[in-house]
């Protein structure tokens, strides 16, 4: 049980995890905290949080967990500002989706030894954000993934992953480069690709007419191009080489497709996209077999 949460960023991320806390009677109180009360009144309004303040030192006060929810370049700023009133036993924890950034920012700012703060990313999302796009059920048989550190408290690293675990998440934990490395490659370069596909058309001189004769083609392609850009221009920031690595490769699968159409090689693009094909499919029923 948590007494007292507080969210940064009261988003779709940290709104949803409120949500589902709530309907488990897992948190006795919830405070928000950002720079916009218009904002944090709505998720008052809307019952995600009990109340808010402007303030993060304010916000933290007898704060048993705290989580970051904010925009990766937020993070080294926020964290300046709770550290000289962070309770001593309160349990740091966040949600983004790059670790190696986030772990370097709490020990630049905490020390390389703080203890108390557990990495962590949910893998669940929607292309909407804000707070009201907020659901209880986000987290249910998604993928929460933590990534503690050698010299974290097993007992934080325990509360967290209890607080997840009463959203309905599965828990798992893994190392930070490990973490950065995958995520680039199954999430942050999809989302590169489906924004970079807009863009692209977008400066085509027939873009009107290729955009008025999409098909569901790409509007499934591009979903993902509706998310947050500032957030995933943090992303690509903060997870750079991992991402520069897997575009790279991509670009040089790429090239090679190329060259099979160039070639008029039907046998070889046919044997790609069969291979291609099969992987996707066996990934569907993987998904589907467990829930």
């Amino acid at each position: 049980m948590i007494n007292k949460l507080v969210i940064f960023g009261v988003g779709l991320i940290g709104g949803s995890l409120a949500l589902a806390l709530r309907e488990a009677h897992f948190c006795k109180t919830v405070v928000g905290c950002s720079r916009n009360a218009v904002h944090l009144q709505k998720a008052v309004d809307l019952g995600v949080i009990d109340s808010f303040t402007l303030d993060p030192a304010e916000a933290v006060r007898d704060a048993d967990m705290v989580l970051l929810a904010v925009p990766m370049g937020a993070m080294g700023h926020l964290l300046q500002q709770i550290k000289p009133v962070l309770p001593a036993d309160a349990i740091l924890t966040d949600a983004g989706s790059t670790k190696g950034s986030v772990v370097a920012e709490v020990e630049q700012v905490f020390g390389a030894d703080f203890s108390r703060f557990v990495p962590g990313h949910p893998i669940a999302g929607r292309e909407k954000s804000g707070v009201e796009a907020a659901i209880p059920y986000l987290y249910i048989d998604r993928r929460v993934i933590l990534t503690p550190l050698p010299h974290t408290d097993p007992q934080a690293t325990a509360k967290v992953e209890a607080m997840w675990k009463a959203t309905g998440a599965l828990l798992e934990r893994m190392p930070v480069a490990l973490h950065d490395q995958v995520l680039a490659a199954t999430s942050h370069l999809p989302h590169v690709l489906a924004f970079a596909l807009v863009d692209t058309l977008l400066n085509m001189p027939q873009r009107e007419d290729i955009l008025r004769y999409a098909a569901g083609g790409f509007r499934d392609f591009t979903r993902i191009a509706s998310s947050d850009p500032v957030m995933w221009r943090d992303i690509c920031l903060t997870n750079k080489q991992a991402i520069l690595d897997v575009i790279a490769a991509f670009q040089h699968n790429l090239g090679e497709f190329a060259a099979m159409i160039d070639a008029q090689d039907g046998e070889a693009l046919h044997n790609r996209m069969a291979k291609a094909k099969q992987a996707r499919d066996n990934y569907v029923i993987a998904v589907g077999s467990t829930g």
